[in-house]
């Protein structure tokens, strides 16, 4: 559903040209996915009441999304096991090498290269960046060192006892340099919902995030998403920062993003469109919200392991039950929101079904002979909302005994990225309101 103001300034996608996104602290490309659009999805994770619009076909299963107005140029990570599942998803997307779009190494590095007189680092006419900077030491589940981290950029133990701002707990500052040099109309950081609650550390953000040489950036108040308000079948939350160049925006859109209480028409961050447990949430949309997404909805109808030829359904953890007091060792409620997927060793995959004497609850499953077993990757993809043509298991050999990209490493790969589907919510905010922001197709 669309308000006035933004009927008023919709475009139709084929007639604009892309806007140049550049993407940091990429990994495998969740947030990459959800800005490009033009993926499928489960049918229960779209509220078809109030987004109708986005769907460009559907059959039985799946919607398929319309492709948005964003391209990426530019993706970064520091590791070459991301770079390769990317490349996979975004060259069969394209239908053309990529190759050179994705930078494999420390966003540190490729700044100072940058100052260093390489001015081809980064893509011209960039209009949007988006990052996801590291988030260990700001998370709940973490030691939470926050700015004190003592691993540098490039995730690697320092012997000085003082935090630099090449300390990975400050690799927003180097997010911020790519801001300076590229001066897009709009940026958006993302990390836990932990950073929130770590004192002034989301204060002290916002604040550098607003100070570019030469440039004002209004950067708003962050916002906690919760991903099961958005179709995701997962409890998991992230906050979001979101950053506009004031001399692009319009002279009314530069007075309401200004506003403490930013009116629905002009608010960046999207409107919830699936409740979690009955909450109010007073917006436009709210006598068309639907219940959360069930984890079955998106799982019940993949095949078993071994009798799958997608290799991403294929592999599973094999890690033995460890006892229902460690982490990891629950099955997956397949009537509520999944647990949040995390970037864990084999050991800490939730099971899709346990055996009777381990507490298992899905009688039906394990008397057609079904084993107990952990969560597949493509189950842990399906819970993220990524797409089934996003391999997370890339194969060296017809054999399939050798690895590009190995069962163990796309584990680490599906639990470090944003929901496609939450980045893609973003995304269509921000691209409805686009033409009222900047005034510019």
């Amino acid at each position: 559903m669309k308000s006035k103001i933004q009927e008023n300034h919709s475009f139709n996608n084929q007639n604009v040209s892309k806007k140049n996104l550049l993407s940091l602290f990429s990994g495998c490309g969740g947030m990459d996915i959800g800005f490009e659009g033009g993926f499928k999805i489960p049918k229960a994770t779209i509220n078809k009441d109030i987004h109708k619009d986005w769907i460009e076909k559907e059959d039985e299963i799946y919607y398929h999304l319309k492709e948005n107005i964003f391209e990426t140029k530019f993706a970064n990570d520091i590791s070459e096991y991301a770079k390769i599942a990317w490349n996979d998803y975004f060259s069969k997307k394209r239908n053309k090498n990529l190759n050179g779009t994705y930078r494999v190494g420390s966003i540190v590095d490729i700044v100072k290269e940058y100052k260093n007189g390489n001015k081809n680092v980064f893509p011209e006419n960039v209009e949007i960046v988006t990052g996801g900077f590291p988030c260990q030491d700001f998370s709940v589940a973490g030691k939470r060192n926050g700015f004190n981290s003592y691993k540098d950029h490039n995730g690697k133990i320092i012997n000085s006892n003082i935090p630099t701002e090449e300390t990975r707990g400050k690799l927003y500052m180097w997010m911020k340099e790519v801001i300076e040099i590229t001066l897009p109309k709009i940026f958006i950081a993302e990390n836990v919902k932990g950073l929130a609650n770590l004192g002034e550390v989301k204060d002290i953000i916002q604040s550098d995030f607003s100070n570019v040489n030469g440039e004002e950036y209004l950067v708003l108040s962050p916002k906690v998403l919760h991903s099961g308000q958005f179709g995701v079948p997962q409890s998991r939350e992230r906050i979001i920062f979101i950053g506009f160049k004031k001399s692009a925006l319009s002279k009314k859109a530069l007075e309401e993003l200004s506003k403490k209480d930013i009116s629905e028409e002009y608010n960046p961050y999207p409107t919830p469109t699936h409740r979690l447990n009955g909450e109010l949430h007073y917006s436009s949309v709210e006598h068309l919200m639907t219940m959360f997404t069930k984890s079955k909805d998106v799982l019940l109808d993949l095949k078993e392991p071994e009798e799958t030829s997608d290799l991403s359904q294929m592999h599973y953890s094999k890690a033995k039950f460890m006892g229902t007091h460690c982490q990891g060792q629950k099955e997956v409620d397949l009537d509520k929101l999944a647990p949040t997927i995390r970037a864990e060793h084999h050991g800490n995959i939730e099971y899709r079904r346990l055996a009777i004497e381990n507490g298992g609850k899905k009688i039906d499953e394990l008397q057609k002979g079904l084993k107990e077993r952990r969560l597949t990757l493509r189950e842990c993809a399906r819970i993220q909302t990524f797409p089934d043509d996003f391999n997370f298991v890339i194969s060296k050999n017809e054999k399939n005994t050798k690895f590009e990209v190995s069962p163990s490493i796309g584990y680490k790969l599906v639990g470090n990225a944003v929901p496609p589907l939450l980045a893609y919510h973003i995304a269509k905010k921000i691209e409805s309101n686009w033409n009222f922001y900047f005034n510019s197709l």
